[in-house]
C-alpha cells in the first residue's frame, strides 16, 4: 500500500509527499488501518490532524459499516471520504492503449518528455 499526504504548510502552499510503501500480508480494512496506525507512528503523525482520505473503490476501503474510510472517520470525524477516480480512468486508458497503438505511443511520449522536463538543470535549482 502506498501512503502519499496532501497538506497545507506554514506558508499556505499546498504540499504532497510520499511517505512510504507499506506491505502487507492481509488486505482486509483491520489490517490496513494498522498498517496506517503504525506508519503514522513512525512518522509522529496522527490521525485526528487528516482532514481527508481517498481510495480506489474497492469494498474494503469504502465500504460503510467496515470498510477503512468508516474505522478512520469513526477515530476521526473529520477526516472525510473522497472516491479515488484517477484510478478509474488508469484502468481505463489502459484498455484504450492496448486497443489503439496509437494511443500507448503518445503516452509513452509524454512519460518520456515529463521524464527530461523533471530532470532538466533549470528545474533543480
Amino acid at each position: 500500500m502506498v501512503v502519499v499526504l496532501r497538506f497545507v504548510d506554514s506558508s499556505g502552499n499546498v504540499k504532497e509527499r510520499f511517505i512510504g510503501i507499506v506491505h502487507v500480508m492481509e488486505t482486509s480494512s483491520l489490517s490496513l488501518k494498522s498498517a496506517i496506525d503504525n506508519l503514522f507512528a513512525n512518522h509522529g503523525l496522527s490521525l485526528m490532524k487528516v482532514r481527508g482520505q481517498g481510495y480506489d473503490g474497492t469494498s474494503n476501503m469504502k465500504d460503510e459499516f467496515s470498510g477503512l474510510k468508516t474505522l478512520i472517520i469513526n477515530e476521526n470525524e473529520s477526516a472525510y471520504y473522497v472516491h479515488y477516480f484517477a484510478h478509474q480512468l488508469q484502468l481505463a486508458l489502459i484498455v484504450m492503449a492496448r486497443k489503439y497503438v496509437d494511443i500507448a505511443d503518445f503516452f509513452n511520449m509524454i512519460s518520456t518528455l515529463m521524464n527530461v522536463v523533471g530532470a532538466s538543470c533549470k528545474r533543480k535549482t
